[in-house]
Parts: structure tokens; C-alpha cells; sequence
């Protein structure tokens, strides 16, 4: 047992989402599992965020003020620092609904917050991080 929380906690994790209850909500649930979690509230902070972070894996939002999330995957994406850090897109819209762009952006998952409960949420990141 002590393995996987010591593994577990070698993670750091970038939770990027505009509406708060959520993204503090999804900041707690992976807290309590061990994960070091920052937050931002928009793509332009997350940008920044994911930069100076670097963490392992980011939950993304894709509509967001000041900069959507697909916008700032396609940033990231440019960077030697952003190529290779695991995403999974955590959203409200549909795939039907979702940017064309996300395809080529190299996302490890696409999930619609609605269908999912926070659990099954951690329980996909670890299965994304294992």
C-alpha cells in the first residue's frame, strides 16, 4: 500500500478549469489521493501554469475565457516543455462538439464531466499515469 501512495505522490497534476466549484472540487479529490495539484482559472494562466509546473499530467477544460483550452494545448504543443505532458480533456461539449483540432494535439483522453463522477475521474488518471 505504501508503494502505490509513494508512487502516486511523485505526481503533480495541472487541473485548468474557468468554473471554480468545479475545478477546486476536482483539486481536493485529487489532493486526498496524494497528487500535487495546482489550479488555473483560464488557458493564458494554465499556459503559464504548465510552464513553470510541469507536472505530469493536465485535466483541461476547453471553454474558457481569455484563452480556450484547445488554444493553449496548440501553444503548449509548440514547446519543448509541452510536447510530451499527458492531457486529458475534461469537458461539457461533446467530441462532435469539440474543436477538430483536438485530434492532432495528442490527448490521452476526451471526457465529458457530466457522464463521469470525480471518482471515476481519479481513477482515470491513474489509469492514464500507470
Amino acid at each position: 500500500m505504501a508503494t502505490i501512495s509513494h508512487f502516486i505522490m511523485n505526481y503533480k497534476i495541472a487541473v485548468i478549469e474557468d468554473e471554480i466549484p468545479i475545478r477546486e472540487l476536482y483539486r481536493a479529490k485529487l489532493e486526498l489521493e496524494g497528487f500535487d495539484v495546482k489550479t488555473a482559472p483560464n488557458g493564458r494562466a494554465g499556459l503559464k501554469l504548465v510552464e513553470e509546473f510541469q507536472p505530469a499530467i493536465i485535466l483541461l477544460d476547453i471553454r474558457m475565457p481569455e484563452m480556450n483550452g484547445d488554444q493553449m494545448l496548440l501553444k503548449m504543443r509548440e514547446q519543448d516543455w509541452g510536447a510530451d505532458i499527458r492531457v486529458i480533456v475534461l469537458t461539457n461539449l461533446s467530441k462532435d462538439e469539440a474543436p477538430s483540432i483536438l485530434r492532432f494535439l495528442n490527448v490521452d483522453r476526451y471526457i465529458v464531466k457530466a457522464h463521469h463522477t470525480p471518482k471515476q475521474i481519479v481513477d482515470i488518471v491513474k489509469e492514464v499515469l500507470s
